[in-house]
């Protein structure tokens, strides 16, 4: 568990730390919803990389857990990490009401599951098998599902954990989530492995719809670029306590790995 949840960027626990900022969260409240988000985060690479689902043998620059141990190991991981994740936001010890603990519970367990990440999991690997690539529409409800719903999720728990509205937060992070996503393409056509941490080319080689084969490179890039702009405007309303929210959207689309 411990070697999964090493390395990456951590950008769902750095958004929720950020989300709490706004609204003075005492980081010693935030960092149970930030380590819970990512445990989930990491049991679904450990799931996403096995040879049934994606098949990767690297990941964060190291072997995936089934390369480094086993297919049966990387499965029990996955599913004590997922597990972990509920155990704490439900812990006593983190210190927020219990109608906002079970409301971010509640909630992640909708961003991960058959209305979330599970569901555009499977939409990707049915597109794998499917005589009809995606079109751009539904890549992008794919992808809302797959990548967006956790980053939303880490977006809005400050408002959550706060009682206060999410909305221009999570306006923010559908932003955020797609231009991350995008990128990912670009990186997969572009990227160096080493910086990556992972396989390149490899959607490209397979010939899976993705937002650079169906918008082309420039146009996936400026697209990017116009969600992070929208990503931006929706923080006005929390003016210079949001700078740092602003760093994280602009680094989305400036990130090399």
């Amino acid at each position: 568990m411990q070697y999964a949840l090493l390395g990456g960027k951590k950008l769902r626990g750095y958004l929720v730390n950020q989300s709490s900022k706004l609204f003075e969260i005492d980081p010693s409240k935030s960092i149970w919803a930030a380590c819970s988000i990512e445990a989930l985060h990491a049991y679904s690479l450990v799931h996403d990389d096995l040879p049934a689902m994606d098949d990767d043998d690297l990941r964060r620059g190291k072997p995936t857990v089934h390369k480094k141990w086993d297919d049966a190991t990387a499965i029990l991981t996955g599913d004590a990490l997922q597990t972990l994740s509920f155990q704490l936001l439900t812990d006593h010890r983190f210190r927020v009401s219990d109608a906002h603990r079970l409301k971010l519970a509640y909630d992640l367990s909708v961003a991960s599951g058959a209305d979330g990440m599970v569901l555009g999991q499977a939409l990707d690997i049915l597109a794998e098998t499917s005589d009809v690539p995606l079109d751009l529409d539904e890549i992008t409800r794919m992808q809302s599902r797959k990548t967006g719903a956790l980053i939303e999720w880490s977006a809005c728990s400050g408002a959550v954990m706060s009682g206060e509205d999410p909305s221009a937060l999570l306006e923010y992070s559908k932003s955020v989530g797609l231009a991350f996503q995008i990128i990912d393409d670009i990186l997969d056509v572009e990227g160096d492995p080493l910086k990556v941490g992972k396989r390149v080319k490899k959607d490209q080689n397979a010939g899976k719809a993705t937002f650079v084969s169906l918008l082309g490179m420039d146009t996936a890039k400026k697209h990017s670029v116009a969600l992070i702009d929208k990503a931006n405007e929706a923080l006005m309303l929390y003016g210079n306590r949001a700078k740092s929210l602003q760093r994280l959207a602009n680094f989305v689309i400036s990130r090399n790995k």
